[in-house]
């Protein structure tokens, strides 16, 4: 079909869509496809998903409800949090809550919801990626700590799980307070804590792989390192800074 156009005379115009092509890709058409038609369909499958996406949740933001004991890092690290804000005078409960969630079920678990296949030798098509990709969205918007204001414009992925996510946020309320009242973690079981995990996966994991790739880090931000290092007491009483400069000065010399 072609129409005048004021700048090169004619337009062309495509009688058929392009999902009606055959070389589109395998899951492409339904993922472009998506329209309101299909909210019936899609609060089925919601429904159907429900229990296991609760779970998976309970299971993440439960000190209680999971197959094992909150690991101690978790309660290590959330504490380690409080204490440097504490230390510069932050109370606003809601930057503790953003930087918790930032650490963890930002960084980690919505990486893990989003890419299976990092853990299980599975493939994962464009269709279980959308899927996928609800859930994690559904995952950070629980961590939020700012309202989500809907409209009849808004996409259904966003209404799909619009009136759970209250709940979510709440699970993840309880989760971060549930932790902060647990028993505070010394640096001695700390340290015991770790040293058992390095020699129960000490085979199975490139330890100076790590160690060159943290070095990376360090020998770009050698003066923001060093700078705190000198200047904290507890630092200062095991010599951190004057062994990292020794570290930095051997690796210096090797290159």
């Amino acid at each position: 079909m072609i129409t005048p156009d004021l700048e090169s005379g004619v337009k062309m115009w495509h009688l058929v869509k392009n999902h009606e092509h055959g070389d589109q890709k395998e899951g492409d058409r339904g993922s472009k496809m998506v329209s309101e038609i299909y909210l019936t369909r899609l609060l089925a499958t919601k429904g159907t998903l429900q229990k296991f996406v609760d779970d998976l949740f309970e299971t993440i933001f439960s000190t209680a409800h999971r197959g094992s004991a909150l690991p101690l890092a978790i309660k290590y690290m959330f504490d380690f949090l409080d204490e440097q804000a504490d230390k510069h005078g932050i109370h606003d409960p809601h930057v503790r809550h953003t930087w918790k969630s930032n650490c963890l079920p930002l960084r980690f678990w919505v990486n893990m919801i989003k890419n299976p296949q990092f853990v299980f030798d599975i493939h994962k098509n464009s269709i279980t990626d959308a899927c996928l990709s609800v859930v994690a969205q559904t995952f950070m918007d629980s961590c939020s700590t700012s309202e989500h204001r809907l409209g009849k414009d808004s996409p259904s992925n966003k209404l799909l799980y619009a009136k759970d996510i209250p709940s979510y946020k709440n699970w993840v309320e309880r989760y971060y307070s549930d932790i902060g009242k647990m028993p505070a973690i010394s640096d001695q079981d700390m340290n015991a804590y770790l040293a058992e995990q390095s020699r129960m996966h000490m085979n199975e994991f490139n330890t100076m792989s790590a160690l060159s790739e943290i070095f990376s880090y360090v020998g770009k931000y050698s003066e923001e390192i060093l700078g705190p290092l000198d200047h904290d007491d507890q630092c200062g009483k095991q010599k951190l800074a004057y062994k990292l400069e020794q570290v930095i000065t051997l690796m210096s010399l090797d290159s």
